[in-house]
């Protein structure tokens, strides 16, 4: 794509930088940028820099949050015995959009995926058995992606919580395999939730 201004370029370059943007939604992007004001433009900015600079993550769950501790996390209605334990923020927002989950959450941040370089130790693992060692919980459920990476941690998850006396249930598959989240429908993954069944230890 030929440009007409280096300025243009760089930041059509950094706007496809960003997940599932192309150069050409990337362009639109920017040139629409140029069509606003200098206060809108300077609200979009200021929204990006105080957002850098100012979030926070729940120190109990690790969700993205504006303060140490989450709205979710601090509040008392809420069934706090229960752990929803989800691969990253949009995973609680999908799952909080059916209403139909009371509980609490854990983030782990990622996925345990070996080709990735992505080890137990990356994700907040140690976070979660920290709190089973604090809280009461009676309940954990592994609402995780139905993908490879995702049964090896639920596999994995579930070893490291064998050694307390709580209940560890996955999400019901009516969810494709192969399928995330994120981009399933809120009635399904509702569904899901409410009819979460034990987790089976799959034979070797």
């Amino acid at each position: 794509m030929n440009f007409s201004s280096k300025l243009l370029e760089n930041a059509v370059s950094e706007f496809g930088r960003l997940p599932g943007v192309g150069q050409k939604t990337a362009l639109r992007l920017v040139l629409h940028l140029l069509k606003q004001s200098d206060a809108e433009v300077l609200r979009f900015t200021s929204a990006i820099n105080h957002l850098k600079e100012e979030i926070q993550y729940c120190r109990i769950c690790f969700n993205i949050s504006d303060f140490q501790e989450c709205e979710i996390c601090t509040s008392s209605k809420r069934d706090h015995s229960i752990i929803c334990v989800v691969e990253d923020t949009r995973d609680v927002m999908a799952i909080e959009n059916t209403n139909s989950y009371q509980g609490s959450y854990h983030v782990l941040g990622g996925l345990i995926s070996p080709m990735d370089g992505v080890g137990p130790s990356d994700l907040k693992i140690d976070g979660l058995v920290e709190r089973m060692r604090k809280q009461d919980i009676k309940e954990v459920i592994l609402a995780l992606s139905a993908t490879m990476e995702g049964d090896t941690t639920i596999f994995y998850l579930y070893r490291k919580l064998k050694e307390f006396n709580v209940q560890v249930t996955t999400i019901a598959r009516g969810i494709a395999f192969g399928g995330e989240l994120e981009y399933v429908d809120e009635l399904t993954l509702g569904r899901s939730i409410a009819t979460r069944t034990l987790y089976e230890r799959p034979t070797l």
